[in-house]
């Protein structure tokens, strides 16, 4: 196909940027060239940020930047680069927080004007046509006429974006006590929806880390009214359309209260942390629903999001083409009921009740997203059905439509890679393995961890942040190492295999050398390796994914359990010191701190498991849900600090620690258990 225009981005292998490789904006990728073409023709930069699967960023592509007067104006005014945010987290951080500052919000599409040296002056997220215009002119106009009011501007958002993301040292004595705990649960309880589970908001985000947290929280403190709240939300959020009824996994968020009409976009790292929470949610529930949603999602992630050597990729569109040709979002997944009785036939009725294929489960324009109002024990009773009955039932159901669906146009597939998202799914995996055996869960997460050391590991013994068509690039962040590390420290606890841990502890040492700040005590978003932007930014509020400060946070406390690592452990208490000033007044975006404050505030368990059967041993141990221990192991004789000099060949022992005082030990795995749960 011959395309009338044709910039720069036709050589990124970002899918996102490619979309943009025919527009006639004059677009160019964030590179030293570019900045350097900026500050040499003295020009201001529009840079413009988004991600593949995002849908207000196509609509503006197709309003604005397809059009060539938009265009003409971009291009000889400004130097129009383009970012994939997922690609160059470190660039969507710096601008986002200009965005925010500027506006009060932000959000994607990302648009900023920067002066020739990157620092923003003005910004904002999606914006029609006209009003596009007319902004751009009247930047473009003040730039010649009156520069030196950008400059002066300029200079005083810089010290806002400084400030932003900075944390100082906080030098009072380091006190983890559970009633701070219990205090920002409380007020962050009156936020509750009790009826439909979640906030009592619209829009939904699934928040895992939150539920993670609370379902923690819950076990350990025994309370009932808060673990019925949980088993509520994750209860509506499995039967809602957020999750797809008939392929698995699970959309970004819903746009109604009631876990319903999904953004239908599907990303990795949202469907990687579910798994994990609705495996911790069935240790401790068996409730079958929960273990129905893992398999499902992993499913999904097995067909639709895995390449042949491990890899993950990152995530598909929510929009798709409909019979007309027109992109439309969720056009791919939603249904009307003439398809639905032409395909169910006599089935059509029972499928109806089941999926609410009625008011409640109505969208827009005679289509309908499938979504559970009621239980499957109410639906038997309704319909004098056994369960065997009605499971045959919902496997016909689903292939028949699977595959009528199959037939439509598919939503466009972001088929890069990224280290922090695979090692999130990666630990999905493992979690999945560890509570359900399933053996194939762990020969997927060992392929994909493989596939990180073979590729997204450098000489130098850091990580690569992207890969793509056989092409490791980008200089890692904070965040591949932080979920790189917990992944490989929860793939050590199921295999045994200390390449895992020893390549954890290699990669907390490298994020001292190259991320560490020695004042705050805290970790930069980006290393001191790469080229500098307007701010270094420090990433430590929770929000869909924990911040990766939070998750390092962790790995230095069980680090530290490990290798008997004073640095690792001060370091670790230091930056929850740093944070706990901010975490009682907005609970819910600092869940992963909470959880590791509970490591101190309530006990926290060492077990070490010595012997030839340390492996069974651990099997029948993770049959229990346990989030307050670690496990240290192994089959013969080791010098690791938690396992040194307790090799017996005659008997697999068991030990408890607390705070480096063992109980006696013990052959038993319910006599283990009992020291821990006393």
């Amino acid at each position: 196909m011959k395309h009338q225009y044709t910039n720069d981005l036709i050589n990124e292998t970002s899918p996102y940027l490619l979309q943009h490789a025919h527009n006639p904006v004059n677009w160019h990728a964030w590179n030293e060239k570019t900045l350097a073409k900026a500050k040499s023709e003295n020009k201001l930069m529009l840079i413009s940020v988004g991600y593949s699967a995002c849908h207000w960023c196509h609509v503006m592509e197709h309003e604005s930047f397809e059009d060539t007067l938009v265009a003409q104006i971009m291009n000889d005014n400004f130097i129009n680069i383009k970012i994939d945010r997922e690609e160059r987290p470190d660039v969507d951080q710096v601008y986002m927080n200009a965005v925010q500052l500027m506006t009060g919000s932000g959000g994607w599409p990302l648009n900023a004007i920067a002066l020739p040296d990157g620092r923003p002056v003005w910004g904002g997220t999606y914006f029609k046509k006209e009003q596009w215009m007319d902004a751009l002119k009247q930047i473009s106009k003040l730039y010649i006429e009156k520069p030196d009011k950008l400059y002066e501007y300029a200079d005083k958002l810089e010290e806002g974006i400084k400030a932003m993301d900075m944390v100082s040292l906080n030098t009072d004595e380091p006190i983890f006590e559970k009633n701070f705990i219990d205090e920002a649960v409380n007020n962050w309880s009156k936020q509750f929806d009790n009826s439909l589970g979640g906030m009592n908001r619209a829009p939904k985000f699934m928040m895992p880390n939150n539920y993670h947290f609370l379902l923690r929280y819950a076990h350990q403190n025994n309370d009932e009214k808060l673990m019925n709240f949980v088993n509520l939300t994750l209860t509506k959020m499995a039967y809602g359309g957020i999750f797809d009824q008939l392929g698995g996994g699970f959309s970004r968020y819903s746009v109604d209260s009631k876990w319903h009409v999904p953004h239908f976009e599907k990303m990795l790292y949202d469907n990687g942390q579910l798994v994990s929470l609705y495996a911790d949610a069935y240790l401790i529930t068996k409730n079958e629903l929960y273990k129905d949603i893992v398999t499902e999602t992993l499913n999904y992630v097995k067909n639709e999001m895995t390449i042949g050597n491990g890899a993950f990729y990152s995530a598909l569109d929510a929009d798709s083409l409909t019979p007309e040709g027109e992109l439309e979002e969720g056009a791919f997944y939603v249904w009307n009921k003439e398809e639905l009785k032409t395909i169910l036939k006599d089935d059509f009725e029972l499928f109806s009740d089941y999926y609410n294929v009625n008011n409640y489960g109505f969208w827009e324009h005679g289509n309908y997203v499938l979504i559970r109002k009621d239980d499957d024990a109410k639906i038997l009773e309704r319909h004098s059905l056994t369960k065997l009955e009605l499971k045959e039932k919902k496997s016909t159901w689903k292939s028949l439509l699977l595959k009528e669906r199959n037939k439509r146009s598919k939503p466009r597939l972001d088929d890069k890679t990224l280290t922090s998202w695979n090692t999130l799914m990666l630990k999905g995996y493992i979690d999945a393995y560890r509570v359900f055996g399933n053996s194939e869960y762990l020969e997927t997460a060992k392929k994909n961890a493989n596939f990180i050391i073979d590729n997204q590991l450098k000489e130098d013994g850091g990580l690569y942040h992207n890969y793509k068509d056989g092409k490791s690039t980008n200089n890692g962040y904070l965040e591949d190492y932080s979920a790189t590390i917990d992944a490989f420290l929860a793939l050590y606890e199921s295999t045994l295999d200390e390449k895992w841990l020893t390549t954890a502890r290699d990669l907390a040492n490298y994020c001292f050398d190259h991320f560490f700040d020695e004042q705050s005590k805290m970790f930069y978003f980006t290393s001191n390796e790469d080229k500098s932007l307007v701010s270094r930014s420090i990433e430590y509020r929770d929000n869909v994914i924990p911040a990766s400060n939070s998750i390092m946070a962790k790995n230095l406390f069980k680090l530290s359990h490990y290798f008997d690592n004073e640095h690792f452990s001060k370091t670790a208490m230091s930056m929850l010191n740093n944070v706990k000033p901010e975490m009682k007044e907005y609970p819910s975006a600092y869940s992963n701190w909470f959880d590791l404050m509970l490591n101190y505030a309530q006990p926290f368990y060492e077990v070490a498991i010595v012997g030839t059967d340390a492996k069974q041993k651990i099997t029948e141990l993770n049959k229990t849900y346990l989030p307050n221990k670690l496990i240290a192991a192994s089959t013969s004789e080791n010098n690791m600090p938690l396992l040194e000099n307790r090799f017996n060949p005659d008997n697999t022992f068991i030990y408890v620690c607390v705070n480096k005082a063992c109980k006696l030990p013990v052959t038993e795995v319910n006599d283990a258990i009992k020291f821990i749960k006393e």
